[in-house]
């Protein structure tokens, strides 16, 4: 079994995996495009986190599992990415292609474009949203850095985050760091 990661699994997964694979995921983008009054903002000043969006491509992670380990990982996976019961991703099979050539069907988080939660901000209003979030994960901003950190350590590139960082960095010290 292989899991797609595109934000905070690429560094984090919290799951035992045999092999992480740098892949592309063809039809869908990495985008902050969910509100998070849990994860990195409150109900009161509510962050952003990626999702899976509708178009274009993504360049992420596909971890490995083992056959033995697949159950557990998935609800793991279900519980964490869903926080309290809140569906603002379903779960997909997806065609990955791996870097080495090879084409698997990897799980993918993809985001409801149904749910209250979802959102397409433009680049000033995600950057000043992602600039205050801090919930019980922490720092809205060092979600977005450490994903731009973590893509480039596997040799990978996402032009939308860096232009998103690249306009926290002009905001100020205070708004962004790298």
């Amino acid at each position: 079994m292989f899991v797609f990661a595109y934000g905070s699994l690429i560094w984090r997964p919290g799951f035992p995996y045999l092999a992480a694979h740098p892949a592309i995921l063809r039809g869908y983008h990495r985008r902050f495009c969910l509100w998070s009054r849990h994860y990195r903002g409150t109900p009161e000043s509510p962050g952003l986190v990626l999702g899976l969006d509708r178009g274009g491509s993504c360049h992420g992670i596909a971890f490995e599992v083992a056959e033995g380990e697949a159950e557990a990982v998935l609800d793991y996976l279900d519980r964490r990415e869903n926080p309290l019961g809140e569906a603002v991703y379903h779960r997909r099979l997806l065609p990955v292609t791996l870097r080495d050539g090879r084409r698997v069907a990897a799980f993918a988080y993809v985001a409801d474009r149904t749910h209250p939660a979802y959102a397409r901000p433009g680049l000033e209003a995600a950057a000043e949203a992602i600039a205050r979030g801090h919930g019980q994960a922490g720092s809205n901003r060092d979600y977005l850095f450490n994903t731009l950190r973590h893509l480039r350590a596997h040799g990978l590139r996402d032009r939308g985050l860096e232009r998103l960082a690249a306009q926290l960095s002009a905001a100020g010290p205070a708004a962004g760091h790298d």
